[in-house]
């Protein structure tokens, strides 16, 4: 039997006690982005948890608790999957109907008020800092659809299936969920093929994922 929370959790939602997903947030009260877990409906503020003693259970982190104070996961997120693993192992102990550090948050109702909020009153942003991604070209169909357009006599590299294929991308073009999309603009051809700038008059939609190469 699964594990429950004190916390009351719909059995639909994505964010069990099994899954609390860590993010970045600000809410209309503080603008600050700070670090975050989901969970149920809510989010978890780990800076206002990590100042009012949220992890006093949990030892090994507090010479490390700065990261939860800053705006970005990076500084969590170098700290390495050990770590990570036994922040959210504690994690899901206080929110566990039987925690074992009922004191905390469970039975404190002054952090719960100030460390807890609903997921529809916080904004997201990107959880960490991106100095670089690269895109690689893995989707065959999605190939398979561009060399027509570039090469329908062969649309297929010829060496496709026997290694990967990947290029540099643009930090700046990874953005939060919501994020308007602005229409690209460039030198296009017209009906009379004449060179005009203008915004493109087709746009490609792609469903893409996307991996944080840690420690």
């Amino acid at each position: 039997m699964a594990r429950q929370s004190w916390l009351q959790i719909s059995p639909d939602s994505p964010f069990s006690l099994a899954n609390i997903p860590f993010g970045v947030i600000t809410t209309a009260n503080t603008t600050s982005p700070r670090p975050a877990i989901a969970i149920g409906d809510y989010a978890l503020d780990l800076a206002v948890f990590a100042s009012n003693d949220g992890f006093s259970g949990l030892w090994s982190i507090h010479t490390n608790l700065h990261v939860f104070s800053e705006p970005t996961l990076n500084a969590f997120a170098a700290l390495g999957r050990p770590v990570h693993r036994e922040v959210r192992k504690y994690l899901q102990d206080i929110f566990a109907q039987d925690t074992p550090h009922p004191d905390l948050l469970k039975e404190n109702e002054t952090l719960k008020s100030h460390a807890l909020f609903p997921l529809k009153d916080v904004k997201n942003h990107l959880p960490l800092r991106i100095g670089d991604y690269t895109d690689f070209y893995v989707g065959k169909n999605h190939a398979l659809n561009c060399g027509r357009i570039f090469r329908p006599e062969a649309p297929l590299a010829a060496n496709y299936t026997h290694l990967p294929t990947g290029y540099h991308g643009r930090a700046s073009s990874v953005v939060v969920s919501g994020t308007p999309i602005r229409r690209p603009n460039g030198q296009i051809l017209d009906a009379a093929s004449k060179p005009t700038f203008s915004h493109c008059k087709k746009l490609d939609f792609e469903l893409e994922l996307g991996a944080f190469v840690c420690r």
